[in-house]
């Protein structure tokens, strides 16, 4: 009763009252949505959890509201995944490769629409917003032609007349918890291929990104539904940490892949490990830019503002450290700053705007937790610093410090622009200080020596799993 009456409530609201208002609406109306949206997925619609609204970061109103999970629709869902997983894996791996085929071009007609989505609902500006629905586009081309070639070995055997077949095999079902900066992209990265395999999908986004959770299982259900079917092949889960944690410990679910902090995946890990299930995680990324004395300057100028300040800082593979040759460390902030200068801040569906705003309130705090701890562990702020209260929505100022490379704060991953400058006297120190940190996900050096190029990527290189 409570729930038909807030229901009723949600529907009825003004979720917008600005300029704003006319573009929320047309963006939902194309992806059919509503001001109120049921978030459960498994072959039919539904949700009896709670109702979480969904706020603009860069104004603060209310986009719209989906009725989340409870445990007994996640139980419900994980049945109906179930048995999907039985009819989509007999299916030949090819015919299923047609369908991710239909789900990239239905995708693709949807792209301005859900890319504008995910600008209004992370805060990332448009162009990331639409090639972020690309990045889904460009994985489901490439599950289709791995489709066609998902081959064994034949393998000989020590035994007379006999040999040895590899033949890969579905997992069965698929959990997906994926975070809200990349509310698109991390789900099709995961489902693509995972479907391709022949495992259906159970997905949990991130509460705060569940409008587009809800946009994009629409997209794969009509054509899952137009195929004759099961929708269950792409279930959504839409709730918070109680329905991931369910997840991550029902044996239901062969593999979970979790995107997010550290501090989640470790939690989740241990979960899915003490069943004995598989996971796969992708969680926090501390990562550098080392400059040498002979790289391409505008090259790497460019580069790094990109690198820090994209997406407000609010990537996994953000820059966060930025090591520099003590010969052109000076030149270099200089033109790092005046570049600084001329970022535009605000609304992420405005032309020409770089850095939008932090996806929450709670990223505002820890971004001003982060300024001042530089400030207390003998940091010295050259750009920015400060969080713009006097804007509606969550923007700080894009920040550079100059900071030693051991203080507690550059070593703890901030999920903000914030950007710390070291010099160094000799790379090999620059590629230690590199490594020193516990999150190795990215890493880039700029050089015109092949000779340092090809240590960088060798044994006594980076650590990290991707080198630039």
């Amino acid at each position: 009763m409570f729930v038909q009456q807030s229901a009723r409530l949600l529907r009825n609201r003004a979720f917008s009252t600005s300029a704003a208002r006319r573009t929320t609406s047309v963006t939902l109306k194309a992806l059919g949505l509503d001001a109120y949206n049921l978030g459960v997925y498994n072959g039919a619609w539904g949700g009896n959890g709670t109702i979480v609204e969904s706020v603009n970061p860069a104004t603060g109103e209310v986009i719209g509201a989906v009725q989340q999970a409870n445990l007994s629709d996640l139980n419900q869902t994980l049945d109906n995944a179930s048995q999907a997983a039985k009819i989509w894996r007999s299916v030949p791996a090819p015919k299923r490769g047609e369908i991710v085929r239909q789900m990239r071009n239905a995708l693709f007609a949807k792209i301005e629409p859900l890319g504008k989505l995910v600008a209004l609902e992370m805060g990332k500006i448009l162009p990331e917003g639409i090639g972020e629905v690309q990045e889904y586009i460009d994985i489901a081309d490439y599950a289709v032609g791995l489709s066609r070639m998902l081959n064994g070995q034949v393998v000989p055997s020590e035994r007379a007349g006999h040999m040895m077949m590899e033949v890969w095999n579905p997992v069965g079902v698929v959990g997906v918890i994926s975070a809200f900066n990349f509310p698109v992209a991390v789900y099709g990265w995961n489902s693509a291929i995972s479907m391709v395999c022949g495992n259906s999908v159970v997905w949990k986004g991130a509460p705060t990104t569940a409008l587009t959770s809800v946009a994009v299982t629409k997209i794969l259900a009509e054509v899952l539904e137009t195929n004759n079917l099961p929708g269950a092949i792409c279930s959504l889960a839409s709730g918070g940490a109680e329905i991931g944690n369910a997840i991550a410990h029902d044996k239901r679910v062969d593999l979970v892949s979790f995107t997010g902090s550290t501090n989640t995946g470790r939690k989740v890990a241990l979960a899915v490990q003490a069943r004995f299930g598989k996971s796969l995680l992708e969680l926090g990324g501390n990562n550098a830019i080392i400059v040498h004395n002979d790289a391409d300057i505008d090259l790497a100028v460019r580069s790094v503002l990109f690198a820090a300040v994209g997406t407000a800082g609010q990537r996994c593979t953000t820059t966060r450290r930025l090591f520099l040759h003590a010969d052109i460390h000076d030149t270099f902030i200089e033109r790092l700053i005046k570049a600084y200068e001329q970022i535009k801040i605000g609304n992420p569906l405005e032309s020409g705007i770089l850095c939008g705003p932090l996806h929450t309130k709670q990223s505002v705090r820890a971004f001003e937790q982060g300024v001042e701890d530089v400030k207390a562990q003998g940091g010295k702020i050259l750009h920015g610093g400060n969080a713009l209260h006097h804007l509606v929505g969550n923007f700080v100022e894009p920040t550079i410090t100059s900071i030693a490379h051991d203080a507690p704060v550059v070593h703890r991953e901030i999920f903000a622009p914030i950007l710390h400058t070291i010099k160094y006297d000799d790379i090999s120190e620059a590629v230690a200080w590199n490594n020193e940190v516990g999150q190795g996900l990215s890493s880039s050096l700029f050089t015109t020596s092949p000779e340092k190029m090809f240590n960088w990527i060798g044994p006594e290189g980076s650590d990290c799993g991707i080198v630039n």
